[in-house]
C-alpha cells in the first residue's frame, strides 16, 4: 500500500538563510501520510512509534511543491513498518526534470490492538 500527497511549502516556513525550511517539516509530512495509511490498511490513524532512519538529501525552500510518499512494507501484530520519500517536483515556478529527492526515512507507526 502507497499514499502520496503533494503540497506547496509556503514562503512563511522558510526559517533559515536561502529561504531554507527546517527538515522537521518533511517529518511533518511524513506523519500525516503515515496517519492516512493506518486508516486505510486498519481504520484508525495509529501513533508514530520512531524513525529507524533520516536522510536529508537536498534542501526544501519556501515556494516548492514536494511529495510525500509513504510506503507499507511490514506488517506485525500492531506495528507496521513504512518508508517515505519527500521529493521537490517544482522549484521557482518551473517544474524540475528530474525531481530532487530531499528526504528519505524509515519508521513505525503502531495501532490499537483491535485492528
Amino acid at each position: 500500500m502507497k499514499v502520496t500527497h503533494r503540497r506547496y511549502v509556503p514562503h512563511s516556513h522558510a526559517h533559515y538563510a536561502g529561504n531554507l525550511v527546517d527538515g522537521a517539516y518533511a517529518l511533518g509530512l511524513f506523519g500525516d501520510a503515515a496517519t492516512e495509511v493506518c486508516i486505510r490498511h486498519d481504520g484508525e490513524e495509529g501513533l508514530f512509534a520512531s524513525y529507524d532512519d533520516v536522510q536529508f538529501t537536498a534542501p526544501i525552500r519556501g515556494g516548492d511543491v514536494v511529495e510525500v510518499t509513504a510506503t507499507l512494507v511490514r506488517v506485525g501484530n500492531r506495528s507496521r513498518k513504512l518508508t517515505f520519500e519527500c521529493v521537490v517536483q517544482c522549484r521557482d515556478g518551473a517544474v524540475l526534470d528530474p525531481p530532487i529527492v530531499a528526504v528519505t526515512a524509515t519508521g513505525t507507526v503502531v495501532v490499537g490492538a483491535s485492528s
